[in-house]
């Protein structure tokens, strides 16, 4: 993708962070928030819009209505109970959660309110059983600074982490209860305009304020970022991406955003030099004229009962494929939208004949619809009760880009950066207050107690870190940025062990592990607490760490002790430890006549694989070296 000018678009960006708080429970329940996948409870619901305390409808809640999806909900007795089930009014709130929010709004200077109000915001993709999420604004306005550059922020709330995705098949959702409930600060800044490079940057002061707290949540999952972006022809219309779970995705996914926005005002300037006007007759059913053909896609859908249906667009032909950037094209806009409603894909006339659909298809349906060199269409397969729904919602959104350019979204970032459609952006109707849960008093003496809580900055606690456990900075900044800082610190105070060799291991050797592809989140802290007390009681060598890691980040084991198993770990004492070194240098001896006690480099190598995690290197090869000088002796 080519770097844009950030200038020449004049693109705003805003973040909104969403961090987890470290508490012992839930927000409006006495449920502990323990992540996990095995289920004792299993319930379903079906979810529909309703209208708010005004009498409207949320657009948003609106248009998920059209899937039409059953929700089914997991969950287990310890991480949730009938507050998560919406079979219980919630309690009254969390105090922990309060007082950490309120900490953070003192650390960032926003302005706290003397009364806080619970309000409920409409969500009805299923990831709430109540049909709403509970949040609270805390506070308003202040600042940070990240570098030289003074961020806005504009508001602080705290609110109901939602229920975690667990999948989907066919008209079915699953979600699992662990984490709904659970306290979660969200604080939004202002927009602010900056070179994409220093994005990244923003994000992660913010975070490492959040950090320096020693009160929120680490790991995948506890800290998500949402960016909103817009650019400045773009008629004040801003964009907000969900689900950036990565720093460095932040760079790509704006850039991208920006470059769609903008994209979309050139196709919507094209689609103006038509005079294209969706009448009913431009909408056929053709499933007959396509039976024969051989497009798997299409004889699928056929196959399941599916129509087949075909939309015609006078006028516009070479519209839907014209890309002013890299991927950003007027049918990939349509494409995002029909997978909303879980229909695999759409045709359009730029891109055939291709996926089957033959020539000579396109001829008989010229011949069938009138379609003139000048035109183009859509050829869309749907199960008959979504259809009208489908057709409907691609033409508005082309009616849409036309009339106005940019459409006004809620997108998804995806893994590499680029953006898709995840539903229209909510209305002000969205929010109404929560009737269950009185307003919140915030006293004087908690706020001079929030006050007297602020954390030190992050430059401070780097530099308490280097100085309590005498490390260097860069190892400060890699463990303190990490989800292992609480580890770290119980390893050593626990088991004596020393800091330098904790924190490499947990910063570099499990990041290599997970540039192999292993997965992180299946390494519990509990394990790898277990691992250093065994080095420590020398029932392990320090090379069997990172084999156990991998053992188990791979997903061959869940425990330490199952790993040592499976990988045939245990510790061999130094008289068994001779005897195999010594049986190793008589099977090469004639490495050690030719090179002497540079054999010491091939044999290592050989002793090592044979000795992998059950003896420290460094004994291994003094033994080895003192083996090959005997051997040199008697030559």
């Amino acid at each position: 993708m080519e770097k844009i000018s950030i200038k020449d678009l004049g693109v705003k960006i805003g973040l909104e962070i969403h961090q987890q708080l470290a508490t012992n429970k839930k927000l409006f329940c006495n449920c502990a928030p323990i992540e996990s996948d095995e289920y004792s409870i299993k319930f379903k619901r079906k979810l529909r819009a309703s209208k708010s305390e005004l009498g409207e409808f949320d657009p948003a809640a609106l248009f998920e209505n059209t899937k039409s999806k059953i929700i089914m909900y997991y969950a287990n007795h310890e991480s949730s109970c009938l507050v998560e089930q919406d079979e219980e009014p919630p309690h009254e709130i969390d105090e922990d959660a309060k007082k950490i929010a309120l900490i953070i709004s003192s650390a960032l200077k926003s302005n706290i309110f003397s009364e806080i109000y619970p309000m409920r915001k409409t969500v009805i993709d299923g990831s709430n059983t109540t049909g709403f999420q509970r949040t609270m604004l805390i506070s308003q306005g202040g600042f940070y600074n990240s570098g030289e550059t003074r961020v806005g922020i504009q508001s602080i709330c705290l609110e109901e982490d939602a229920a975690k995705i667990l999948g989907e098949e066919d008209s079915v959702r699953k979600f699992g209860l662990e984490r709904l409930g659970v306290p979660l600060i969200e604080i939004a800044t202002e927009p602010f305009q900056v070179e994409l490079t220093e994005i990244k940057k923003i994000a992660l002061s913010l975070g490492r304020i959040l950090r320096s707290t020693k009160k929120v949540k680490r790991g995948l999952g506890s800290i998500r970022q949402d960016v909103n972006v817009s650019i400045k022809d773009g008629k004040g219309i801003v964009i907000e991406v969900k689900g950036v779970q990565q720093l460095d995705q932040l760079e790509k996914v704006v850039e991208y955003e920006a470059k769609r926005q903008h994209g979309l005002l050139q196709i919507s300037k094209k689609i103006q030099e038509t005079d294209w006007k969706f009448e009913n007759s431009d909408k056929k059913d053709i499933t007959e004229l396509f039976l024969k053909c051989n497009s798997k896609i299409i004889q699928n859908a056929i196959k399941k009962g599916q129509k087949i249906v075909f939309i015609s667009f006078k006028n516009m032909a070479g519209i839907f494929g014209f890309s002013p950037y890299e991927g950003i094209r007027l049918g990939k806009e349509v494409a995002e939208l029909v997978r909303f409603f879980g229909i695999g894909g759409v045709f359009h006339s730029d891109e055939l004949p291709n996926y089957g659909v033959e020539q000579s298809d396109l001829e008989d349906l010229k011949k069938f619809a009138g379609i003139k060199e000048n035109d183009a269409f859509l050829i869309l397969a749907s199960p008959k009760e979504n259809i009208h729904i489908v057709v409907d919602q691609i033409i508005l959104r082309i009616e849409h880009i036309r009339d106005h350019g940019i459409p006004i979204d809620t997108r998804l970032a995806t893994q590499s950066g680029e953006t898709k459609f995840l539903r229209p952006r909510p209305g002000a109707a969205r929010m109404y207050p929560e009737t269950d849960i009185p307003p919140i008093i915030v006293t004087k003496e908690e706020l001079s107690e929030a006050e007297k809580n602020i954390p030190k900055s992050w430059d401070d606690s780097i530099k308490g870190l280097e100085t309590k456990y005498k490390i260097n900075s860069q190892l400060a900044e890699q463990i303190f940025d990490s989800r292992y800082i609480g580890l770290f610190e119980k390893i050593i105070e626990e088991i004596d062990s020393n800091p330098t060799f904790v924190a490499s291991i947990l910063c570099s050797t499990i990041t290599n592990l997970e540039r192999s592809g292993l997965d992180s989140n299946l390494l519990k802290n509990e394990e790898i607490f277990k691992l250093f007390q065994l080095l420590k009681e020398g029932k392990i060598a320090k090379e069997s760490i990172e084999i156990i890691f991998e053992n188990i980040m791979s997903g061959k084991s869940k425990t330490t002790d199952e790993a040592m198993k499976n990988a045939s770990i245990k510790s061999v004492n130094e008289e068994d430890l001779e005897k195999i070194i010594e049986e190793i240098v008589d099977k090469n001896e004639g490495i050690i006549r030719n090179q002497k006690e540079r054999a010491i480099g091939p044999l290592m190598g050989i002793v090592m694989k044979e000795l992998r995690g059950k003896a420290s290197g460094e004994i291994i090869n003094n033994i080895l070296l003192e083996n090959i000088k005997k051997k040199i002796e008697n030559l």
